[in-house]
């Protein structure tokens, strides 16, 4: 398969705080890379040193084939790299619809028709076609989610990072999210997805890895990387 990705020893953190240490991994095109890890492990500092919200200290970033270390998260969001957050912000003063068109508009740098029609195939890939005229004020946690999945789709992103989608969500709940996921999957995008949810992780990714202390410790199939003693270790303390 096609490596649409590389972390390449890179270093990153904030002000002088090195979060991330020589951290180095791939992505292959349309797999769905899910990172686990305990708090701290530097999991949500790489997206956003991925997203550009954060700079290397050291190392590369490579996507398509190009080093976009130093690219702007504007500009990263252009060539195909969307990304949600762990605690969904809709602009509740707008509609589900209106969420997304902002996103297609500023975001994937549509024009206003095109991002009309984009917005709402949008929407039904995650299941909120028929709330498109509602309040994004009045959704529950699950669909502000969805609502999240969907801003970020609205880029037409290649490479979509997903920050916890399932956290804090019940066991039928986190279910709808996995199956986005393999909705997701099935369109040929490509995922990174973070959560502390090992049953979607090990059910829902192509490979798992995991993260401590800013470094790749282990990366391979979800359930070998779940039940090896690394990963016991850094979970539980090992075994007695």
């Amino acid at each position: 398969m096609k490596k649409v990705l590389s972390f390449e020893n890179v270093c990153s953190g904030y002000g002088r705080i090195r979060i991330l240490d020589n951290l180095s991994f791939d992505v292959e095109e349309g797999e769905v890379l899910g990172v686990i890890g305990p708090n701290g492990s530097g999991k949500t500092t790489m997206l956003n040193t991925l997203a550009g919200l954060l700079r290397p200290f050291s190392g590369r970033i490579i996507y398509g084939g190009r080093d976009i270390s130093r690219l702007p998260p504007y500009s990263r969001c252009r060539i195909g790299i969307g990304r949600t957050f762990q605690i969904p912000r809709p602009f509740t003063g707008m509609t589900v619809l209106e969420n997304v068109l902002a996103a297609s508009v500023h975001g994937g740098g549509m024009s206003r028709k095109e991002a009309a029609f984009f917005a709402e195939e949008c929407l039904e890939t995650v299941g909120l076609g028929d709330r498109k005229n509602e309040s994004a004020a009045a959704l529950t946690l699950l669909d502000c989610k969805k609502l999240e999945v969907a801003r970020a789709l609205g880029t037409r992103p290649k490479l979509l990072l997903l920050d916890e989608a399932a956290a804090g969500l019940t066991e039928a709940e986190v279910g709808e999210v996995m199956e986005l996921v393999a909705r997701l999957k099935k369109q040929k995008l490509t995922v990174i997805w973070i959560e502390h949810v090992l049953e979607a992780m090990e059910n829902s990714t192509d490979r798992l890895m995991c993260m401590a202390q800013g470094r790749n410790v282990i990366c391979g199939l979800p359930r070998e990387v779940t039940a090896s003693e690394i990963v016991e270790e850094i979970y539980l303390g090992g075994r007695e």
